[in-house]
């Protein structure tokens, strides 16, 4: 078997790039052509993968690059994926993230319409949350250009699925981290200024909205269900999370503990964190994928939390 990952190198690509050479599987990725590259996170395999040079934005790369790869299954999991910078780059963030689906699906339309795809839809899709838990057939409200993109995306893949008979399938994905996760995500700048407090780094925290309520998941389970997505014989759409919701306090609390700090000592809150639209509760109603799929979460929050701040302590005391 062939897959081809867009956004290989990223937190979900590195982890689904381990899992399918796993498998068994002839892996690509799709990467764009850059003056500085970025394979930190794949590096351990990078001997093992093939790269095609390409561009979401470009539809002749995207058809030379599935030309070259002649892929079973693609993941398409690149995107402007953090969503504070989306309201700096809406215009670009709505032709990456949303339009860029679309110029994959006219490729494997018109090259090879048996080919699978994936699509990395968003919890953020429903914003504004009409219904809790949110679950497959919750209205989506996004309430910021990241999470209207990736709805944009989310109903490309729908349409192309029901139009043309492609195997087409969007994991609806509530938050997922690790310790490759970005820095600038708050659970890793969490994770990371907690071991920094502790080493006698820095001595202040600061953040946004701590009332934020998430569905918090281990990204290494969650690539898991996007292969189990591609391996159905009638492509659907899956919502996947852990169906419990933590505050963004709980979050803080929590790392700090796992280094015997009191977070009140050194967590303050700065106006410049806060986002123009707030997204206040998100959790989400996997029932579906654990009954059709047979897929369920294997690390729990408080799991999570030790692994990535053992991560990160370790990774700045070896840097000290």
């Amino acid at each position: 078997m062939r897959a081809l990952i867009t956004g290989i190198t990223g937190q979900d690509g590195s982890y689904l790039a381990d899992f399918l050479l796993e498998k068994g599987y002839e892996v690509y990725g799709m990467v764009r052509r850059s003056s500085v590259e970025n394979f930190n996170r794949i590096e351990h395999i990078r001997d093992r993968l093939r790269f095609v040079q390409a561009d979401l934005l470009d539809q002749l790369s995207i058809i030379d690059a599935l030309k070259t790869a002649k892929p079973d299954e693609i993941y398409n999991l690149a995107a402007m994926s953090f969503v504070p910078t989306s309201w700096s780059q809406p215009v670009f963030t709505g032709q990456c993230t949303g339009i860029g689906v679309t110029m994959m699906l006219e490729a494997i339309r018109h090259l090879d319409r048996k080919i699978r795809f994936y699509q990395a839809s968003s919890s953020e899709m429903f914003g504004k949350v009409r219904e809790v838990p949110q679950k497959e057939t919750t209205p989506f409200y996004p309430r910021s250009p990241y999470g209207v993109a990736k709805a944009y995306g989310h109903y490309m893949t729908v349409n192309y699925r029901e139009s043309y008979d492609m195997h087409c399938s969007s994991g609806i994905l509530f938050n997922h981290e690790s310790p490759r996760r970005g820095l600038e995500f708050v659970t890793r700048k969490v994770t990371y200024h907690a071991a920094m407090i502790k080493l006698g780094i820095t001595d202040a925290l600061y953040m946004g909205n701590l009332d934020s309520k998430r569905d918090w998941g281990y990204a290494k389970d969650y690539v898991e269900a996007m292969w189990m997505m591609l391996q159905q014989e009638i492509a659907d759409d899956y919502v996947i999370s852990t169906e419990e919701t933590h505050t963004v306090k709980e979050w803080v609390d929590t790392a700090f503990r796992c280094l015997d700090l009191d977070y009140r000592k050194y967590v303050k809150t700065d106006p410049r964190f806060l986002r123009p639209a707030e997204v206040d509760l998100l959790v989400g109603d996997s029932s579906k994928a654990k009954r059709v799929l047979g897929w369920k979460p294997r690390v729990s929050f408080n799991q999570l939390i030790e692994m990535m701040v053992k991560a990160d302590y370790d990774l700045l005391k070896s840097q000290s």
